[in-house]
């Protein structure tokens, strides 16, 4: 089984101290993104945004689901903006001062949101539409033969 250790109070109180140091030390070390990019994707059944910074790499996101919305009520515009107000509130640790906007899909809460991300105070440099378009469509049915 193993040796038994006896530990005394002035070694768990040194230990507790360096934890404490540590964790300070990570929070005080949150990198400063200035400028960032939300990806704002809208269906007709849920509005899903993430915020990431130039590279890519997301720092927070948030969908109409996940804050308890259900149903048809995750695709109103409502939810939308609820959506953009609790993924702000967790990328505004990194000090983002300036976003760019590409939207994808043609749900209801797509205005809502680009609408809930702009009164966050944030200079928006650019709102891109990268909704996929259709060229061809579906193939077209055979002829009926009577």
């Amino acid at each position: 089984m193993g040796k038994k250790r006896i530990i005394t109070k002035a070694e768990v109180t040194e230990g507790a101290q360096k934890d404490a140091a540590d964790k300070s030390a990570k929070k005080s070390q949150k990198a400063q993104v200035l400028k960032g990019m939300a990806n704002i994707f809208s269906s007709y059944n849920n509005t899903i945004i993430s915020v990431s910074d130039a590279q890519g790499n997301v720092l927070g996101w948030s969908s109409a689901g996940s804050l308890g919305f259900k149903g048809a009520k995750k695709s109103t515009p409502y939810a939308a903006t609820m959506v953009a107000k609790d993924v702000m509130e967790k990328v505004k640790k990194y000090g983002m001062v300036e976003l760019s906007i590409t939207v994808s899909g043609i749900g209801p809460g797509r205005e809502a949101a680009i609408r809930a991300l702009a009164n966050t105070g944030l200079n928006i440099n650019a709102i891109i539409d990268d909704t996929p378009i259709a060229h061809n469509g579906v193939r077209a049915p055979k002829p009926r033969r009577v």
